[in-house]
């Protein structure tokens, strides 16, 4: 009797995510295969023309892990992954073509998927419904709820969630609707990989280094806004006394930015150079050995922080909290952790990052407020916080019109006559509007 040949697939869209999958097999968080894919998404607005991942400086060192590296966009082509799901009818067809396509035959099959709320991950575990499903988070947005409801029959093959311990004592909220059970990949492991990507290390303490993230591209920031944001990064930096900096813009951004802000360095007597090479923040962590890192609220600040001991500092999260809509955007537990870990860098010294109870709690009650229907269970601690002494701190994490909405604690008084509460809807729907 023969036994079924296992194949684990795992798909990624980022270099950030290859290494995580690779610190994850290296440190055992897999079992045995005889077969192992990295299948490569990239999710680009054109493709065409951004380099997907296997072509990234370094990744020639991860190959190794794998098989098979494949291509989710020449599997699809001409259609583009962020756009295209299966219709359920032609399903069956293509379930049976992919295995053909991709030689997997009769193989018991695994994913590893990212983002399984969206395509192209939700698309793939449609077409291999037979797969148990391993999600894995590489970054901040694991700590939030699920952004939209998954169907059970897709959700419930989801048994764990592997994620970085980018914040120790933080519970992951990600998928825990369907019994997810988190699991943090080793940070040593992590760090390790890294250092298979990285150059010599710097003898000494290294320059600032700034990280830009094209907010203006998630249509959170004007671009004339984030080119604001980068400039209050280098005056701050030089502020503290910093007179070497580095910026690394995101790989997209416009060179017109990185222009003005050398010339803005040198207007206040301080040197920076820009890293335009398509490398991991945590690559120059090893390389440069910054002294300051600073940022909106990128992953690595936190990384640099925790994996790396290197101070850390933010701008701009105040302005992004109180503009980021809708209330449900999955970018607002990213900020949310940033601002209440990560010192300000322009008011050195204030706000002193919270505790971890306290934090657990803070994220709880921003995680309700973003989905109560999903996550109807976060009410508790929701209140515990608003009602408790750190909620005048954190009330900027809030609107008050969600509070009143959801009958939390800072929120208006509803009134209890049907007709006066139906003028009250009338009247937000109309302030809504006007605002529009």
């Amino acid at each position: 009797m023969s036994t079924r040949r296992t194949t684990q697939i795992f798909c990624a869209s980022t270099l950030y995510g290859a290494v995580t999958i690779a610190a994850a097999l290296d440190s055992g968080c897999f079992g045995p295969a005889d077969r192992r894919i990295l299948l490569v998404c990239n999710n680009a607005a054109v493709p065409e023309t951004t380099p997907a991942l296997d072509e990234a400086e370094g990744f020639e060192r991860l190959r190794g892990r794998f098989d098979d590296v494949l291509s989710w966009n020449e599997t699809i082509s001409p259609l583009h992954p962020a756009g295209w799901t299966p219709r359920a009818s032609d399903l069956p067809l293509l379930q049976r073509h992919l295995r053909t396509l991709w030689g997997l035959g009769d193989d018991r099959v695994e994913l590893a998927l990212e983002s399984i709320q969206v395509t192209p991950a939700l698309a793939i575990a449609q077409l291999l419904p037979d797969a148990p499903i391993t999600v894995y988070a590489d970054g901040l947005m694991s700590y939030g709820p699920t952004r939209n409801k998954i169907d059970p029959l897709i959700g419930g093959r989801v048994a764990r969630l592997l994620h970085l311990d980018l914040v120790p004592g933080l519970a992951p909220l990600l998928l825990a609707e369907f019994g997810a059970v988190p699991e943090a990949v080793p940070t040593e492991a992590f760090t390790k990989v890294v250092e298979e990507l990285a150059g010599t290390p710097a003898a000494q303490e290294g320059p600032a280094l700034l990280l830009g993230q094209y907010l203006a591209a998630l249509n959170l920031l004007t671009a004339a806004e984030e080119e604001e944001l980068h400039l209050r990064m280098v005056r701050g930096a030089i502020a503290r006394g910093h007179r070497r900096l580095v910026f690394k813009p995101h790989p997209t951004a416009p060179d017109a930015w990185s222009r003005k802000l050398v010339e803005a360095a040198e207007e206040l007597g301080a040197e920076l150079t820009v890293e335009d090479r398509p490398l991991l923040a945590e690559v120059l962590y090893r390389e440069l050995r910054p002294a300051l890192v600073v940022g909106c609220f990128s992953t690595a600040l936190l990384t640099a922080a925790t994996f790396y001991g290197l101070p850390a500092a933010r701008v701009g999260t105040r302005v992004l909290l109180e503009r980021l809509t809708p209330f449900q955007n999955s970018n607002r537990i990213p900020l949310t952790v940033v601002d209440a870990v990560v010192p300000p860098l322009e008011k050195e010294g204030e706000d002193s990052a919270i505790g971890t109870e306290e934090l657990n709690d803070l994220v709880a009650a921003v995680g309700f407020a973003m989905q109560p229907k999903i996550r109807p269970e976060l009410r508790e601690p929701a209140v515990r916080h608003l009602s408790g002494p750190l909620a005048e701190r954190t009330r900027h994490h809030f609107t008050r019109r969600r509070l009143t909405v959801l009958n939390l604690p800072g929120g208006l008084p509803i009134p209890r006559h049907p007709k006066v509460r139906r003028l009250a809807r009338r009247a937000l729907r109309l302030r809504k509007a006007l605002k529009k």
